[in-house]
């Protein structure tokens, strides 16, 4: 993917994210993702339905790179079996970490694909994501 559109993309996804703003609704599942070495910090809520990710939503204050991260993968991620975005979320730690990955299974999560350039931008890549993979687990477990 051409720079300009990465750059166009995540810049997008960092000031109008998708789903931002946390609703009151106890079917959700909540967590708290945060990164110590930085001001990173999200609440995150999803609702599974049948298996099937029905809704994800966030709120907090981050960079540019968790921000749009976190909107690009729940725009990736919802309507997905708990297995599919399972999946999705393996490949995009993968590319995360320089492992071989399925590159056509990211779509535009591809974004991020030289984030391990700056080692120290991982954490803010996948901060969201991996909350939202914690969730997941969670639904798998039945834990509240």
């Amino acid at each position: 993917m051409d720079s300009n559109l990465k750059r166009a993309l995540i810049l997008e996804n960092y000031e109008k994210p998708f789903h931002k703003g946390l609703i009151d609704d106890d079917s959700y599942l909540k967590e708290n993702k945060n990164n110590s070495s930085c001001i990173d910090n999200f609440d995150i809520q999803l609702k599974i339905e049948d298996g099937i990710i029905k809704d994800i939503r966030f709120d907090g204050e981050a960079c540019a790179i968790a921000t749009s991260s976190i909107s690009i993968s729940i725009t990736k991620l919802l309507d997905k079996t708990v297995k599919q975005a399972l999946d999705i979320i393996e490949n995009y730690e993968k590319m995360i970490n320089e492992e071989e990955y399925d590159e056509k299974l990211l779509e535009e999560l591809i974004v991020y694909n030289d984030i391990y350039k700056q080692p120290s931008r991982k954490k803010c890549a996948t901060l969201g994501i991996l909350g939202i993979k914690d969730l997941i687990n969670k639904s798998i477990s039945g834990d509240k």
